[in-house]
């Protein structure tokens, strides 16, 4: 009889691989948005709302030389262009001044703006504003789960069955175990209980938050604090707009919520969090419908305002969109730059 083969790995060792790895994921030449719909993707709303975030940021720092606008977790440059595209609109010769960067791990796409330089890491000492929309969901963690004694174990799962079967591993120790006690306490739990484990995205945040001289970096993802865990994780998968069991075979992104408390702590003192509900509110994007008087008068503009009233209430939806969080960390920035 044929021995039944097996190839355990950590998931944060796995999701690397179907990510990011030879014909990973965010490698393929459709890109994320093939798979799964994000704010930038929803609306050309949300790219106006973080030029006047930009606008802002400049305007905080006294209007740079040059101000670098780094797209963190580009996908194929999407939000890059509408906002090159907004530039010229842009007070203060804004758009002169403009140095916009991708940051992804794939190849750059053909026909983007020779404007966009892109890179696999940010680059370093730059001023400006540095955004990442929904990237740290997609950096890989280990998960934890408590076994019929309450000790978290790491969660193994078989590459070679192609299923997303999974076991139990060793307990968790060291920076993990450090982590897990300060964020999401699992220790003497009832059994089945679920961690991901959210050091690797701190420590990213971190070295993201490093690359600026001064500014403020911004991280858009749906996520939870401290005192709303979800009790058995959110690891989950996304193919071609529908969610699906969580596979490491590189046909789906493989996703989990962001302990965005704990994210913030790591990127210094003075960090923010708010729902993108607040968020764009605060950067002026108005989900009230149009007068109806302006019907009568100016119908053309009237189906225009009420079509930007439906986006934006799409993005402010807080049973949707709209309770993303925005972790806001400043960096040698005068003034909070979303309060009035």
């Amino acid at each position: 009889m044929a021995t039944e083969k097996h190839e355990w790995s950590g998931w944060r060792t796995a999701a690397e691989r179907a990510l990011y790895g030879t014909g990973g994921f965010f490698r393929r030449p459709e890109g994320p948005a093939g798979h799964f719909r994000t704010s930038v993707h929803a609306s050309p709303l949300f790219a106006r709302a973080v030029a006047e975030l930009l606008g802002r940021v400049d305007e905080a720092l006294g209007r740079p030389a040059e101000l670098a606008l780094v797209d963190l977790g580009a996908g194929r440059g999407e939000l890059l262009t509408r906002l090159l595209a907004l530039a010229p609109g842009l007070p203060h010769e804004l758009d002169r001044r403009l140095r916009p960067y991708a940051v992804e791990r794939a190849e750059r796409p053909a026909g983007l703006d020779e404007r966009i330089v892109w890179l696999d890491a940010p680059p370093q000492g730059c001023t400006g504003l540095l955004f990442a929309n929904e990237w740290l969901d997609n950096v890989p963690v280990d998960v934890a789960e408590t076994d019929a004694d309450g000790v978290p174990r790491r969660v193994e799962v078989d590459l070679a069955a192609g299923d997303g079967t999974e076991r139990l591993g060793d307990p968790v120790d060291g920076e993990d175990a450090a982590w897990l006690a300060r964020w999401w306490p699992l220790a003497g739990a009832e059994p089945g209980l679920r961690a991901e484990i959210g050091q690797p995205r701190d420590a990213a945040w971190a070295r993201a938050v490093r690359s600026l001289r001064a500014g403020l970096a911004v991280a858009v993802d749906y996520g939870h604090e401290r005192a709303a865990r979800p009790p058995f994780g959110t690891l989950t998968g996304f193919r071609e707009g529908r969610e699906v069991r969580p596979v490491p075979d590189g046909s789906r992104d493989l996703t989990a919520h962001v302990a965005m408390d704990a994210c913030a702590a790591a990127g210094g003192d003075g960090a923010g969090l708010l729902t993108q509900r607040e968020a764009l509110r605060a950067l002026g994007l108005d989900a009230r419908r149009p007068p109806l008087a302006l019907a009568s008068t100016d119908p053309a503009a009237y189906v225009r305002a009420l079509g930007a009233a439906g986006e934006a209430a799409e993005l402010t939806d807080p049973a949707g969109l709209g309770a993303f969080i925005w972790l806001l960390q400043p960096v040698d920035l005068p003034h909070d730059v979303l309060r009035p």
